[in-house]
């Protein structure tokens, strides 16, 4: 195998810690013949591969590579996993595969050549896998991931360990985090830097806005085969979003402001939504979770809303994104006629101190959700205790 191969896997695994394991760990099928981890840039997937590798090594021979390391500029995947197979190897982990140019028809061809190999890919999460010259849609087990849960980031960064409470255990008052006696300022904080495992690095501002930057102007234009004068349209669209979240998009004057059709609109929005750039509340039209009329669009979470937003970040926005943020992972969210959100026909308003029940006094089972209450009673639930559910 290649020595720069080999050198660049080893350096990375010396700077990997595994004193935290995300959310997605253990739910990842990592034996299986063939699987992709994709998310948003600056969850954690490239250190959730080699986490795994540096805890398995022992057990079988095992080869990390990313598709972006200036090797694969003269060589391809295919060459790679030949070499690696002659050499017995039986695990072969394929970062950023998703800025290989052709990477569906070579991971199919490996896919194929090497029954005995198992392969496990990261991407970015507009990577449509049914898309391009070989679908890969019946051969790899896809995981999504995202970003910190408050639950999480609690584990990460202050070393305050919490279980997973389920949304009944929360709606019953159980959730408790039993180290840490007032939650709200650290609640605070993760709202501001806490949604990205990256700001344990420093100048989390700058990073963040690089993300962005990466995402908007080169992972969707290359995945939608956009040009550079597009992307930048797209990136304005953010900049509006940023301004004026949630709202309700209307297409026609978007599309005068923007400068371009209303009817690529749509597409866009749900670029940036599989890119993990913003969050689109949808109502219950199709009955399919994830498909639905668009009600309210949001910046996908409270991190990007304070950046983008700056000092013109609205509280009721914050407390809203955090809200649908969290409970996306595991319930399926959707707008409410009467209020702000319905999950499995409970009714949820997500509001300050001043909200009392009116809004939801007709409604058969209705919550008041209150980012200022450290501890909850009756209907009224602490928002941080939402955090707690991945």
């Amino acid at each position: 195998m290649d020595t720069s191969l080999i050198a660049f896997m080893e350096s990375q695994l010396e700077q990997t810690t595994s004193t935290f394991h995300r959310y997605m760990y253990p739910q990842i099928a990592w034996d299986s013949r063939m699987f992709g981890l994709i998310g948003p840039r600056g969850v954690g997937k490239s250190t959730m591969f080699l986490q795994y590798i540096k805890e398995h090594r022992h057990e079988k021979q095992m080869l990390y590579v990313s598709a972006e390391h200036i090797y694969f500029t003269t060589h391809t995947l295919i060459e790679v996993a030949d070499t690696f197979a002659i050499e017995g190897g039986q695990q072969l982990f394929i970062d950023e595969i998703h800025k290989y140019e052709n990477w569906s028809r070579e991971l199919k061809q490996i896919y194929d050549a090497h029954p005995e190999m198992k392969i496990g890919f990261t991407g970015s999460s507009v990577l449509d896998i049914s898309k391009g010259q070989s679908d890969l849609s019946r051969r790899a087990l896809i995981f999504t991931m995202q970003g910190l849960s408050f639950r999480e980031y609690l584990s990460m960064f202050h070393d305050i360990n919490v279980p997973v409470y389920a949304l009944d255990q929360i709606l019953h008052h159980e959730a408790r985090i039993q180290s840490l006696l007032h939650p709200i300022p650290l609640f605070r904080e993760y709202l501001q830097h806490g949604y990205y495992p990256f700001a344990a690095e420093g100048n989390f501002d700058m990073r963040l806005h690089q993300v962005v930057n990466q995402t908007m102007e080169v992972d969707i234009p290359q995945f939608a085969n956009m040009t550079p004068a597009t992307g930048r349209k797209l990136k304005k669209l953010l900049a509006v979003i940023a301004q004026s979240v949630p709202f309700k998009p209307v297409m026609d004057s978007l599309s005068t402001v923007i400068g371009t059709s209303r009817n690529v609109l749509p597409d866009y929005f749900l670029y940036m939504e599989q890119a993990g750039m913003i969050g689109q509340l949808r109502d219950n039209t199709s009955g399919i979770r994830g498909i639905g009329k668009v009600e309210k669009v949001y910046l996908d979470n409270t991190n990007l809303a304070y950046v983008l937003g700056g000092q013109a970040t609205d509280t009721g926005n914050i407390r809203e994104t955090f809200f649908y943020n969290q409970l996306r992972v595991t319930t399926n969210v959707i707008s409410s006629r009467i209020s702000d959100f319905t999950i499995d026909r409970k009714t949820f308003e997500v509001s300050g101190k001043k909200k009392g029940k009116k809004q939801i006094a007709d409604v058969t089972e209705g919550y008041v959700v209150r980012d200022d209450i450290e501890y909850g009673s009756d209907n009224f639930i602490p928002l941080w205790a939402f955090g707690l559910m991945y």
